[in-house]
């Protein structure tokens, strides 16, 4: 008689116990053990519990291949989904095999689990296991379908929304492979060599990094309910029509300021602050170094003169390098619509800068089109305040469109998302680098769901507050067709967990610090751009920004997608433990004490900055596109 000892862990999530049976079988390298049911005095498998049991088999198993656990129906409950985190299997001789869960297992099932030991399919020589392997990938790529988006968009999960998933047939929680292989009576198909239907759970129980936790939702609403019922009852998210003054902006969130905000509102019209958001702000991708100024935009030495001083020229600082370009090239004949009946209007202007001695960047000139001519005057520091104030919030115009569309949704968003599902279609969960990835998909299929259901469809927010439609912004970028070295392999995963962390925060995090005073990202000017200087007053200013009601909408989405909800996985944060070797235990842990040094460097740094920068500060960083 050989006894193995089993550890089952279930997980902590609202609901993750159960009342439904449970049973478990070994599979080792010399046999499988009996179905036994995992049962002991008191409640089994309570949220959060870790509970022993025994398996009793008549001989030894060998090496400890599968583990399958099977969930059946306790008396005459109901279904009851169960969330299992991990297992610890004891054998014999007290060696330990660990094996990683954390999914929900719906219905009445069985589950095969393989042990945690990252293996790549070279890795894999016995049949059982590549067997295994093939059906999990088989089962991942029925659930987890491509669509098309928009041509030249990356390819995004095949459901218009979560809650379709529930109702579609093709995620039903009996759902099973489709095989050749011998029907029951009740045309259920079973799996090559296995006595018992293997279900595939839905795409809302597969993972819980694929679905919002009840804490996350729950965290949302409140952030959310609060500031919009607060605009609503004032009247302004009705309220149409220019603003009557500047100042009047500052009431819409008295009661979300921060420091930033605060910052920005003093400081936006200051040219040392617009050239600060090149570098700082939630766009920090313009900038173009120049050697030479290109024929589109005819600025000379004399116009900036005045700026540049008695010391130097324009040639001078082109050679040393500190001329630079924001070129908003996308935007041109960008379609646009109309916002509350009233026709919009994009330009995509040009604005030089200059590095100055004292490291300040500084707006130089702004060409307001692509064409120069005398119906595209070049705007300078030296021209009257209003007439330059307008062509820099041009500019910020331009920067809002670009960052929202380009550099935040389509750069980060969608291209995580084609990330995260190429993931979960072709790499089985031992895989390692499924293992990596995996962390850094979590809750990105959702958010962007939802982003397609309630923003960017027909009539969503966003067609309400910005004007160029979806279908335009740039070419997708080029990805290898092959990796051939491990240096390339590292090289590519490093950008995507970048891309899916640390890029996503810095341009997504600060948007309601820095947009939150409208005039600094309006999302959209109602009035053509000037053709001519000096014709600028207050009121035609603000007859070019937004309306009322377009700016209060926005603010609310800034507000939204700034205040990341609880249920955080911070940056190098990995509660969930599918390595479960000894070497990437010791890079995680290197990884996360290279992470406090850098965020001890950053926090003794903010202090001596008059704006702290803490959208990079590690701790704030989220694992993945989760907001």
């Amino acid at each position: 008689m050989a006894v193995y000892r089993l550890c089952v862990t279930t997980g902590s999530y609202l609901k993750a116990g159960t009342m439904d049976n449970i049973y478990a079988t070994l599979v080792g390298t010399c046999g499988e053990s009996p179905k036994q049911k995992l049962d002991r005095v008191g409640r089994d498998f309570a949220p959060g519990s870790v509970q022993k049991y025994k398996v009793r088999c008549a001989a030894e198993l060998g090496e400890i291949l599968l583990l399958r656990l099977h969930k059946e129906r306790f008396a005459f409950f109901c279904k009851d989904p169960w969330y299992c985190s991990r297992i610890c299997v004891t054998a014999p001789d007290g060696s330990a095999v660990h094996f990683p869960c954390y999914q929900w297992i719906d219905g009445y099932c069985t589950v095969e689990l393989r042990p945690g030991t990252a293996r790549t399919i070279c890795q894999d020589s016995l049949p059982l296991l590549l067997d295994h392997r093939k059906r999990e990938l088989h089962a991942r790529q029925g659930c987890y379908r491509w669509k098309i988006f928009a041509p030249g968009f990356p390819r995004m999960v095949d459901v218009s929304s979560f809650q379709e998933m529930e109702s579609d047939k093709n995620f039903a929680l009996t759902k099973t492979v489709p095989c050749a292989d011998q029907d029951d009576n009740s045309g259920n198909r079973y799996l090559p060599g296995f006595p018992m239907k293997i279900d595939i759970p839905s795409l809302l129980h597969m993972e819980p990094n694929i679905r919002y936790s009840a804490t996350k939702t729950a965290s949302l609403i409140f952030n959310a309910l609060p500031a919009s019922l607060g605009m609503k009852i004032r009247g302004l998210l009705d309220r149409k029509g220019s603003w009557k003054r500047l100042d009047d902006i500052r009431n819409i969130f008295w009661c979300h300021k921060t420091f930033t905000t605060e910052y920005v509102t003093e400081h936006w019209c200051e040219d040392s602050f617009f050239g600060y958001q090149y570098l700082n702000g939630v766009n920090p991708v313009m900038l173009h170094c120049l050697s030479s100024l290109p024929s589109k935009l005819p600025v000379t030495n004399d116009m900036v003169a005045p700026l540049l001083g008695p010391d130097t020229c324009l040639q001078t600082e082109l050679e040393r390098g500190h001329i630079f370009l924001a070129d908003y090239w996308i935007l041109a004949e960008a379609p646009v619509h109309c916002l509350n009946g009233r026709q919009q209007y994009v330009t995509a202007p040009l604005c030089l800068l200059w590095l100055n001695p004292q490291g300040v960047l500084l707006p130089l000139a702004i060409q307001l089109s692509q064409t120069p001519g005398p119906e595209s005057p070049i705007f300078l520091p030296t021209d009257c305040e209003l007439d330059w104030l307008l062509a820099k919030t041009w500019v910020r115009n331009s920067e809002f469109l670009v960052h929202e569309n380009n550099t935040h949704f389509l750069c980060t968003h969608l291209l995580c998302e084609a990330f995260s599902m190429a993931t979960l279609r072709q790499l089985p969960l031992c895989h390692p680098v499924f293992k990596l990835l995996l962390p850094h998909t979590r809750y990105t299929l959702q958010v962007n769901t939802i982003a397609r259901a309630t923003l960017l469809n027909p009539e969503g927010l966003v067609d309400k507050v910005q004007p160029p439609r979806q279908d335009h912004k740039a070419p997708p970028p080029s990805f290898p067709s092959q990796l051939c070295t491990p240096g390339e392999l590292v090289k590519y995963l490093t950008a995507i967990i970048f891309n899916c962390s640390a890029q996503h925060a810095a341009v997504n995090s600060g948007q309601h610090d820095f947009g939150a005073w409208m005039p600094n990202a309006p999302s959209s000017m109602r009035q053509p751009p000037p053709q001519t200087k000096g014709n600028t007053t207050m009121k035609s200013y603000l007859d070019t920004l937004p309306e009322v009601n377009i700016t209060c909408s926005n603010l609310l989405l800034f507000w939204l997608v700034s205040q990341e909800p609880k249920d955080q996985r911070p940056l190098g944060t990995y509660p969930d433990e599918h390595f479960t070797e000894e070497a990437p235990r010791q890079s995680i842990a290197a990884f996360q004490n290279c992470l406090a040094q850098i965020s001890k460097e950053i926090r003794e740094r903010n202090q001596s900055l008059a704006l702290p920068y803490a959208y990079l500060d590690p701790p704030v960083i989220e694992n993945s596109v989760s907001i």
